[in-house]
């Protein structure tokens, strides 16, 4: 008998798929030479590579959405999903927060005044380009995440009816510890400084950067500081078993996002931006604390993958063994977490 769940992840896969079209389509264009949407030919001609791969993270966003719409997408190897589903969510979870936090900070405080001369960011890019970028983003992170939750609780139903207390005790235990107490500490100090940007604090940015600073880059930084601080504390509740009784999904969730959140945008920004932070170009005496923050946006991450990977891992071994599968209901099915 079809599920609910199977129809409405169907419909939000397929939602998802059209949503990269326009983004995709644009991409392709401007990587064989046209300078559709562009007042500046040639800036946009610079950004080639980034160009390229931005395009191959949105085919990869089109490959995860057929795969959640697909019967074989259930039997793709584990890895080959989580991994680029995580970026994924952390990169477009990102937007969806950050652009409803920037309309609403100029419903409220009105629209920024620039003086004729004052040089930004997005001078070089038509206005409707950023419509169609990010409208396509919204939606398609929206059905995309939508989608991928309802294959999540399918694929890995008991997982994800686990408690934070039923974490095996494992040999890795203190391992994980370690690493989150190593990203704990990076990333509060991103936090800090990104909500110490995102305030209006110009110390370690590029002059360019502070000169053509908007609203909608301080709103970034300030989702940024946010989803550090979810990172951390989703992550130390884990490894630390704390509140041992509560579902796992709730911390697993945060800590996926935030983790997602910084490892995506700290390693998209290192590529996009990390040339132009260069000593002679920064406005004090902190050459190089950009590219540090982006650097250790991207480290907490890293680690925060490796706590995670290495308590689900072990987590899907322990319900796959004969004593605790037994115990296990007929309506939680084992999960494949592990599955080569």
């Amino acid at each position: 008998m079809r599920r609910k769940d199977d129809a409405v992840r169907e419909v939000a896969a397929g939602i998802a798929m059209a949503a990269t079209a326009p983004y995709l389509t644009l991409k392709l264009l401007w990587l064989t030479g046209s300078h559709v949407g562009a007042r500046d030919p040639k800036a946009l001609d610079s950004l080639w590579t980034i160009n390229l791969l931005t395009f191959g993270m949105d085919a990869i966003a089109l490959a995860l959405a057929l795969s959640f719409l697909r019967p074989w997408g259930r039997r793709v190897p584990a890895g080959l999903v989580a991994f680029p589903m995580w970026v994924a969510t952390g990169l477009l979870g990102t937007i969806l927060v950050a652009v409803p936090a920037d309309a609403l900070a100029s419903l409220v405080l009105g629209p920024e005044h620039r003086t004729p001369d004052q040089p930004h960011l997005d001078d070089s890019i038509a206005g409707w380009v950023f419509a169609l970028v990010y409208g396509g983003f919204g939606v398609q992170g929206l059905s995309l995440i939508t989608a991928f939750v309802l294959y999540a609780r399918r694929r890995w139903a008991g997982l994800l009816r686990s408690r934070v207390g039923d974490l095996p005790n494992s040999p890795t235990r203190n391992v994980q510890r370690a690493f989150a107490c190593v990203a704990a500490p990076v990333a509060l100090a991103v936090a800090g400084i990104r909500a110490y940007w995102a305030a209006g604090g110009e110390v370690g940015l590029p002059i360019h950067w502070v000169e053509q600073r908007t609203r909608s880059i301080a709103t970034m930084d300030a989702t940024t500081a946010a989803m550090a601080l979810a990172a951390t504390a989703a992550t130390l509740v884990l490894v630390f078993r704390i509140g041992p009784g509560r579902r796992l999904r709730g911390p697993l969730m945060v800590a996926w996002l935030g983790s997602g959140s910084l490892f995506g945008w700290g390693g998209y920004q290192l590529v996009a931006f990390g040339t132009e932070t260069t000593v002679k170009d920064l406005p004090s005496a902190t050459p190089g604390l950009m590219n540090l923050v982006q650097a250790g946006q991207f480290t907490a991450g890293v680690l925060v993958l490796a706590v995670g990977a290495m308590a689900l891992t072990e987590r899907a071994v322990q319900r796959e063994q004969p004593g605790a599968r037994a115990a296990l209901s007929e309506t939680e099915p084992p999960s494949d977490l592990a599955a080569p």
